[in-house]
């Protein structure tokens, strides 16, 4: 190793990760305990030191540049074997606890999650969850989140994925609903029907599509980018709409909707960021999401009726 070529100060290097993780000065300086302006000062220094900027500001927030992406990953390595020094230091070397953020579609989180997260309680009290509900993609290089639960593959090479099963989903509607059209529904009948959309509603008719369904926006007649608020619209009579079988399973008053429509699959990632490779914390929830998710989809599916 050349000692000679390590020059920054691990300050400011801490200073720079913590910024990145908090998100803004303001709560960096906050975790830290400095003023803002100590922060803002080290922060500069670290970049006036490399020849690179790191941040830039967007809105109120301020956004890991590529150089500050890739510098990250580093600095965060470098604060993770100095913690664990620590640890070892104070005897706690075994121990597992922090914050995990993991990203999965609100509807997933509301039906699916908590019962995997119950006997994570029991196995790393340590550990804190937060969740990040969104139906978009969270961006894991900029630690928007530390786990994703997915229905793509990641295309980055610095992401860790694990495919973990496919999962079937069908068109579902309420029984009630359903009476009201005469208690059969085919396929032939779809372009007469209502739909509730969820957020895009020509990406939800791509997939009606799909289903061999003929059908139009003009059919999505109410909906919300809230997908727990969009499925309480489905249990409540106002239309059909798309649901993975294990979460439509949960509700008795939901039946599928179409007769002579078979279900389609969609595959379930498990996605992390190389972190998973050093960080215990991590690599806890994860294996615990995986096995959760796996046995999440063995617990049977809806009947037709």
């Amino acid at each position: 190793m050349s000692w000679q070529s390590i020059t920054f100060d691990w300050n400011q290097a801490r200073a720079f990760l913590v910024t990145a993780e908090e998100g803004s000065l303001s709560a960096a300086a906050r975790a830290l305990g400095l003023t803002q302006p100590t922060l803002s000062r080290q922060v500069a220094a670290l970049e006036e030191r490399l020849g690179v900027t790191l941040f830039e500001r967007v809105a109120k927030s301020l956004v890991l540049t590529d150089a500050g992406i890739e510098l990250a990953e580093h600095v965060r390595a470098m604060g993770d074997a100095a913690s664990r020094v620590s640890l070892t230091a104070s005897g706690k070397s075994q121990q597992v606890e922090g914050l995990v953020t993991v990203s999965t579609t609100d509807l997933m989180a509301a039906h699916i999650l908590p019962d995997i997260l119950k006997d994570l309680r029991d196995k790393a009290p340590g550990i804190e969850i937060r969740v990040l509900c969104t139906n978009s993609l969270s961006d894991l290089r900029r630690r928007e989140a530390d786990i994703a639960i997915r229905h793509v593959a990641p295309d980055h090479p610095d992401l860790y994925a694990r495919k973990l099963r496919d999962a079937p989903a069908r068109i579902y509607c309420s029984r009630s609903y359903l009476d009201a059209e005469g208690g059969r529904l085919f396929q032939a009948d779809a372009a007469r029907l209502d739909f509730v959309g969820y957020d895009n509603n020509e990406e939800l008719v791509g997939y009606l599509r799909a289903f061999g369904l003929d059908v139009s926006e003009a059919n999505i007649r109410l909906g919300s980018p809230n997908g727990v608020v969009a499925w309480e619209f489905v249990r409540q009579g106002f239309g059909l709409s798309i649901m993975a079988d294990e979460i439509a399973a949960r509700f008795p008053e939901i039946v599928p909707a179409f007769e002579d429509i078979d279900p389609v699959w969609f595959p379930i990632w498990l996605v992390t960021h190389r972190e998973l490779h050093t960080s215990r914390r991590i690599r806890t929830v994860f294996d615990h999401l995986a096995e959760g998710l796996v046995k999440a989809g063995a617990n049977g599916l809806p009947s037709l009726r």
